[in-house]
């Protein structure tokens, strides 16, 4: 197979089955149990003696701040928040890992090689052998796919079973609706034994729903969403032109992102909740830096969103009102 193929799928994938054998490892008592806790002492132990300038250059980008082996207690409870992910990526309870939370990942269970780019061009024949086990499912179906972001992730709204039920009914879905109705004889024999009053409901509701999903069919839907300067608006997937609202792509629709909105700091505004939890997050764009209501990805540079930490308001909100 040729290296061109190894995709980011095939890295998470390649992460997780390293994490199985961890779990039996030297740092079984950090990964059997990968709690925040558990997850920021093996952070400790991989980083004290890690000269690797890839790992520390992603060691910075997860928490904001350069490792120092003498200053271990910078590890505090916002950066225990940020491993909940890492956490929970172990445990597969998330389907949309960031690419540093991955790339923190595979320095925790030592998978080798790593990075992303290494991974690719230098993965060894055995690797090859369990990366296409992992790309096929217990039916031998291939289930990998070229997955580079998290975005990519997300389910299309065009998927298989919704084409399916719109081909079901593509013959009637441009007929009139007042031609569509059809008498109960139509559907059961007149001439036949008088029937149960609870197959004859049965019959009337499901008229009723089929004429309910061909109307539902036959009206235009809006399906689709484009980003209007600090939140997002929801469009016809079929809008050109004139008709767009900015220079922004029209999306398909995502009810996880539809809500995201940009947000104006002032004085005012909250940062973490009563728990100590980021609830404003953030993403740099060229030398200035975006604040945004929820987590996901910058809508104008694609940048993954990163809760606020004390550091990033210091640095970027609290220096300039001093300036």
């Amino acid at each position: 197979m040729p290296m061109s193929n190894i995709t980011f799928e095939d890295y998470r994938k390649a992460i997780k089955a390293k994490y199985e054998k961890e779990i039996e490892g030297d740092y079984s008592n950090n990964l059997s149990s990968p709690t925040t806790a558990n997850l920021r002492n093996l952070c400790i132990k991989r980083f004290t003696s890690n000269t690797n300038k890839e790992d520390l250059n992603t060691f910075e980008s997860f928490f904001d701040f350069p490792f120092d082996k003498e200053k271990k207690n910078l590890f505090g409870e916002e950066e225990l928040n940020k491993l909940e992910a890492v956490k929970r990526f172990f445990l597969g309870r998330t389907e949309r890992p960031t690419e540093d939370t991955i790339q923190l990942a595979a320095i925790l269970v030592d998978l080798q090689p790593r990075p992303f780019n290494k991974f690719r061009k230098q993965i060894d024949e055995e690797d090859l052998e369990l990366i296409n086990e992992l790309r096929t499912d217990n039916s031998g179906k291939d289930v990998s796919s070229d997955i580079l972001s998290d975005k990519a992730e997300i389910e299309s709204p065009n998927d298989s079973k919704t084409d399916l039920v719109l081909e079901e009914f593509e013959p009637i879905k441009n007929q009139e609706v007042e031609s569509i109705p059809l008498p109960i004889s139509a559907f059961v024999n007149i001439d036949e034994k008088p029937i149960s009053k609870k197959i004859r409901y049965l019959a009337i509701t499901a008229i009723l729903v089929g004429l309910g999903l061909i109307i539902y069919l036959a009206l235009p839907q809006k399906e689709c969403m484009q980003w209007s300067g600090d939140h997002y608006e929801i469009v016809d997937c079929n809008l050109k032109g004139e008709g767009l609202i900015t220079t922004n792509p029209v999306e398909l629709l995502d009810e996880n992102l539809v809500d995201l909105k940009k947000v104006k700091i002032c004085d005012t505004t909250v940062y973490f909740d009563k728990n100590h939890n980021a609830i404003i997050w953030y993403a740099k764009r060229g030398d200035s830096i975006d604040f945004f209501n929820s987590h996901g990805r910058h809508p104008e540079n694609n940048s993954p969103l990163k809760p606020v930490t004390k550091y990033i308001l210091d640095k970027y909100v609290n220096k300039k009102k001093q300036e």
